[in-house]
């Protein structure tokens, strides 16, 4: 039987957008004995009696799936592991110590499972609720709009959404935006990513140090003020380049520099006429955090002002 927790560890720990590394760089070498330590550290009986850990070619194997699944443009792609993600994030949260990835892992479990969706026509009829302007349809906002309205707030919302939310108005972003941190982190201020990512905002290092956070010793990206503030500047150089707050969304998730090429490339100024150019895991991160602030906020994407 192939162990389901190659999987698991394989997918987690994998980089969230390194499709192109080389197979044997020492990053993903980091990783692999990590996930190894971990696994056999850490991992309870009832899991080593069922699976074993990966020899490093199936592990290389599973990470290049994840890498070109969420990197690559391909919807189809990101959907083929929606059947075994949701199984592979239950039994990685039985793995003591893996909590902090697990955050991570099941905002993209989100999006395998609703890009099965979206692959499947036809497509489901938008749902009552918000709706963004015609002007700038952004794809796939009415199947998360359908997704994310029934959902209840996470635990944390009330105590972390008023201090974020005080930090964006200080620094002239509309508070709405705050909600960010939901898709990001599922608001766990220790979440983590295996490429780096750290914090409610999933910040990178060198974008937190670029904005004046600390990443060791302390890493200033697990305190909800510091990272909220870093965060909102981030945003407000965004949206000082691409003036567009969808846009903005699709660089803080795949890049500044590739949202900006694939503009130039596609002589395009929105979101909607680069989407299908654009990783799919910024395809379904978008109309994601649209569907979450028009959920919680109340507001579509389209309504939210420029920063002050």
């Amino acid at each position: 039987m192939k162990p389901l927790i190659t999987a698991v560890l394989a997918l987690v720990l994998a980089t969230r957008v390194a499709a192109q590394a080389p197979a044997a760089n020492p990053e993903r070498d980091e990783f692999y004995r990590f996930a190894r330590d971990l696994f056999e550290r850490a991992a309870p009986p009832e899991v080593r009696l069922l699976y074993e850990f990966p020899a490093r070619e199936e592990w290389d194997f599973h990470v290049g799936r994840l890498e070109r699944a969420l990197a690559g443009g391909s919807l189809p792609e990101l959907a083929a592991l929606a059947t075994e993600a949701r199984p592979a994030l239950a039994t990685l949260r039985l793995v003591p110590g893996a909590d902090e990835v697990a955050e991570w892992f099941e905002q993209r479990v989100d999006a395998m499972e609703t890009a099965a969706l979206a692959v499947v026509p036809p497509a489901p009829p938008a749902p009552k609720g918000p709706r963004i302007s015609a002007v700038q349809p952004v794809p796939h906002y009415n199947l998360w709009l359908g997704r994310v309205r029934g959902r209840p707030i996470p635990n944390r919302a009330s105590l972390l959404m008023p201090r974020l939310q005080a930090v964006f108005r200080a620094e002239g972003i509309p508070p709405e935006l705050a909600w960010i941190a939901e898709a990001e982190s599922s608001l766990n201020p220790s979440a983590r990513s295996p490429a780096g990512a750290r914090g409610l905002f999933q910040l990178m290092p060198a974008t937190a140090r670029s904005l004046g956070l600390s990443t060791f010793l302390p890493d200033q990206r697990t305190d909800p003020e510091q990272s909220a503030r870093a965060a909102a500047a981030y945003l407000r150089a965004l949206h000082g380049r691409f003036r567009n707050w969808a846009l903005v969304l699709a660089a803080y998730n795949a890049g500044e520099g590739r949202v900006g090429r694939t503009l130039q490339d596609r002589r395009a100024d929105t979101f909607t006429a680069i989407a299908e150019f654009l990783p799919a895991e910024t395809r379904m991160y978008v109309p994601k955090v649209c569907a979450l602030i028009a959920t919680r906020a109340g507001v579509t994407l389209d309504r939210i002002p420029p920063p002050r």
